[in-house]
């Protein structure tokens, strides 16, 4: 594995990374440990992987986790049943036991010829034990192999970059071995820059007037799922495209309380019908 030297992130064209988040990038790479990103869905934290590898011109393993992900499955699979089926069969594959042996993404990232970036999206999917049983390899950068005798060791120590939704709390020990960062929702100024990323030259007032309809939007009590980021882009990307005239942001009339094309922002009925019936206070109670 070559020896691969990284400078400072700075974010790249497509991706607006903010100062501390840079300083946390940076830190992690120089120890070598784990980043460990949370933060709201929807604020970059799996894109961040995919910018890393391209800033630094190195490829990119990703590791999807599922509920039903097991850490074993990061190391290697050993497919027992399919080595006694071709020895019923009278294969002659059988007698090499690598052949059922299926690599993971660890394995695939500790022997990779370029230093990569290994993202693990999603820990906090799989089960509680799932950090737990990765904690010894990625301490050590390999695991031994089993049924062939082998051990698997990273020559160097691959950028990982590890996501969490908050949906569980990670153990202490697991905490320990990371770099911590949290991805604070975008500031308007921020968000103002990633949208100038996505849709060079729009029209600001345009932007404006979304924005502030929806940061409203996030800021309305009982709301259940806040609008992100990504989204927000796909509603001015439909707003864009339907060439909404602004008076319909701009409006005041208190009927109006469901924005425009609301589907690209509001993701569930229960929070539709939360508009709906501030709409209808509003149209009661007017001013």
């Amino acid at each position: 594995m070559t020896d691969t030297k990284m400078g400072s992130f700075g974010g790249t064209d497509d991706y607006i990374a903010t100062d501390d988040l840079k300083v946390a990038v940076d830190a992690a790479v120089t120890l070598r440990r784990p980043l460990l990103v949370k933060g709201e869905p929807g604020t970059g934290k799996t894109v961040l992987a995919h910018e890393i590898a391209k800033a630094v011109g190195a490829p990119l393993i990703e590791w999807n986790v599922k509920s039903t992900t097991k850490a074993q499955q990061g190391l290697y699979e050993y497919d027992a049943l399919a080595r006694l089926r071709d020895g019923q069969l009278g294969e002659e594959r059988v007698h090499d036991i690598r052949n059922y042996i299926k690599k993971g993404k660890l394995w695939e990232a500790f022997t990779s010829p370029e230093l990569p970036v290994l993202l693990i999206d999603e820990i906090d999917k799989a089960d509680i034990e799932f950090p737990n049983d990765l904690l010894q390899e990625l301490d050590r950068m390999s695991f031994d192999v089993y049924e062939t005798q082998e051990r698997i060791a990273a020559q160097e120590r691959p950028i990982v970059v590890i996501t969490s939704n908050n949906e569980k709390e990670l153990p202490d020990a697991f905490l320990r071995r990371c770099f911590f960062h949290y991805i604070k929702f975008p500031d308007r100024e921020t968000m103002r820059s990633i949208i100038e990323v996505h849709y060079p030259g729009i029209q600001k007032t345009l932007v404006s007037k979304a924005m502030e309809m929806f940061y409203e939007i996030r800021e309305v009590p009982g709301l259940k799922k806040k609008p992100s980021t990504s989204e927000l882009l796909d509603w001015l990307k439909l707003l864009l495209n339907e060439d909404m005239p602004l008076d319909v942001l701009q409006s005041q009339d208190p009927s109006k309380a469901i924005p425009p094309l609301h589907g690209a922002l509001l993701k569930n009925e229960q929070d539709i019908m939360l508009f709906e019936r501030l709409a209808f206070m509003s149209r009661r109670n007017p001013g």
